[in-house]
């Protein structure tokens, strides 16, 4: 690597990148303390391919990944049918089964995928600077990209991967300047399906979860029972932590799923206030620096994968810890580089990746193609 490329990368991001998964990583060595630290071993093992696909991203022009983007896009989609043929896990098929205890979740590796592909098309579609991207047959053509295969994830279903894709795609729209109009009616649209879905198209174990979330106390034994004892878990904490194998809910086994949904309700609880805050600045940090390097890019296209990515971190950070603290509804989402999960912990090095991958190319364009 040369120097003009260091001199651009964003540290930052990698600094950050690694301690949170440091800091998830003794999270999950305490949470998996009496299974034999099955899942803090694989965890283990995915950190190590993780990283080295990090590097080998950066190195890849994002340009020729954009490219190739409209075969990932076919890839993903033909990945995202398949699975949902598969034997359901925790009631959904979301996952391949390579091994007896190795899995592989297409949604995830869709994101970063459609954020490229999502990309290129809208660069594509605003050679006429005039229009931008306000033309209806072009919001239209957006639509449909999105559309696929946020259809088929919530066929799975996986309505939180499903709200991950949204934010990401909102933020690309409003970065490739839509207009005030749509995002009105994008809105007052939102507005009107909120209801409907939660009346008319939900499964009912959803809305469990939403009335759960507005009362926990309605099902305090069942549906309110995980939310409950993860507030407990963050409130017992306090400013220290009451130590690493020592939480009253992680240890007597009141938290549950400890290893991924509620790693942060772990967090609070064995390291307190003060760690869990740190997490939280931690994610500030990365949010705002992918923010910066899409305002800072050579091109658009390295501007439109930048601010969605933003999008998707900002969305998995506010979910995750809102949904443990009772502020918004569980969804099962998980905390990116801290909660269990090889599919996810690849797609977030892959993203930090992308994002260095731009940032080492701004300013002065440094490979020719």
């Amino acid at each position: 690597m040369n120097r003009k490329m260091l001199k651009n990368m964003e540290w930052s991001l990698v600094i950050c990148s690694i301690v949170l998964l440091c800091i998830g990583m003794i999270a999950l060595y305490s949470a998996t303390h009496d299974s034999q630290n099955e899942e803090f071993n694989k965890q283990l093992l995915w950190a190590g391919i993780s990283i080295p696909v990090m590097i080998v991203v950066i190195f890849i022009d994002y340009n020729f990944i954009a490219k190739i983007s409209p075969v990932l896009y076919g890839l993903a989609i033909i990945a995202l049918v398949g699975v949902l043929f598969t034997e359901p896990i925790n009631g959904a098929t979301s996952w391949f089964k390579i091994t007896e205890n190795i899995t592989f979740q297409p949604s995830e590796f869709a994101k970063f995928i459609l954020i490229i592909f999502l990309a290129y098309i809208i660069t594509k579609l605003q050679k006429d600077k005039k229009t931008k991207i306000n033309k209806i047959w072009k919001l239209a053509i957006v639509a449909l990209i999105v559309g696929v295969p946020v259809l088929l994830i919530i066929m799975q279903p996986d309505y939180g991967t499903v709200a991950s894709f949204v934010v990401a795609v909102a933020f690309m729209l409003f970065a490739s300047g839509i207009d005030k109009k749509y995002v009105i009616l994008i809105l007052l649209i939102v507005g009107v399906s909120i209801p409907l879905l939660y009346f008319y198209v939900l499964p009912e174990h959803a809305i469990e979860r939403i009335n759960v979330f507005l009362n926990p106390e309605l099902d305090p034994r069942g549906a309110g029972y995980n939310l409950i004892q993860s507030k407990l878990a963050i409130g017992s904490g306090k400013l220290l932590g009451m130590g690493i194998l020592m939480g009253n809910q992680t240890q007597l086994g009141y938290l549950y799923p400890k290893s991924t949904d509620f790693i942060f309700s772990v967090i609070g609880e064995e390291m307190g206030f003060v760690v869990a805050a740190v997490v939280i600045v931690l994610y500030v940090i990365m949010i705002t620096k992918a923010i910066y390097i899409a305002k800072t890019a050579k091109d658009d296209l390295g501007g439109y994968i930048a601010i969605g990515i933003a999008g998707v971190f900002a969305f998995h950070m506010i979910e995750n810890i809102g949904m443990t603290m009772g502020l918004l509804p569980i969804t099962g989402v998980p905390l990116p580089f801290v909660s269990y999960g090889g599919s996810s912990l690849v797609t977030n090095f892959i993203c930090i990746g992308l994002l260095l991958n731009i940032s080492v190319r701004r300013k002065k364009a440094l490979f020719v193609d």
